[in-house]
């Protein structure tokens, strides 16, 4: 029987911290489903830098289609847990369903990646109480609230939790956390 590992996800996320994991993992021989408030064609976004800016900029991205709704997910079915970053977390940290979906991946001490903003998930259920993660870097602060250690590293692991700052650590991310899924999966 195949692994599946499990994404969640929404309108605003990063395209690439979605669709890179979702192919590498695919790529490895893992079943990947996609959830998402509910079931629709997602629109994700582009973050990227440009000189005179101070920070990110925005620009549409792909579209792609979720699998199902996080009220449809059982934690139970999935080895993993991918969460991407972007403006998605901001906003899905507050829905309760996906709440109860995080809380069940860390309380099972299954393998989780998350990246960029996607750490603001993690602190919305309490996760990185002691843990050591790193994030998109301007969550430094957010981090240090929510109880963990920051790194300002490409990957950083802590248990069965793989963090990394944005898509330019991609390779270290997926590396450190394949590494976590084939010791523990």
């Amino acid at each position: 029987m195949t692994a599946k590992i499990l994404i969640v996800t929404g309108d605003a996320a990063e395209s690439l911290e979605v669709l890179y994991p979702y192919q590498r993992l695919l790529e490895e021989g893992y079943e990947v489903h996609i959830a998402a408030p509910s079931v629709k064609t997602l629109r994700f976004v582009v973050h990227d830098f440009e000189p005179g800016f101070d920070t990110y900029t925005e620009k549409p991205g792909y579209t792609f289609p979720a699998d199902l709704a996080f009220s449809e997910v059982d934690p139970g079915q999935y080895t993993a847990l991918v969460i991407p970053g972007g403006r998605a977390p901001e906003y899905l940290r507050n829905d309760p369903e996906l709440r109860k979906i995080v809380k069940a991946f860390f309380d099972a001490d299954k393998p989780v990646a998350q990246i960029c903003h996607g750490p603001l998930l993690t602190a919305a259920i309490g996760g990185l109480e002691g843990r050591r993660v790193t994030a998109y870097p301007a969550l430094e602060p957010d981090m240090q609230a929510a109880g963990a250690g920051f790194q300002d590293s490409e990957a950083v692991v802590d248990g069965a939790l793989v963090s990394s700052r944005a898509w330019p650590d991609h390779p270290a991310w997926m590396r450190a956390f394949l590494k976590v899924l084939r010791e523990r999966g």
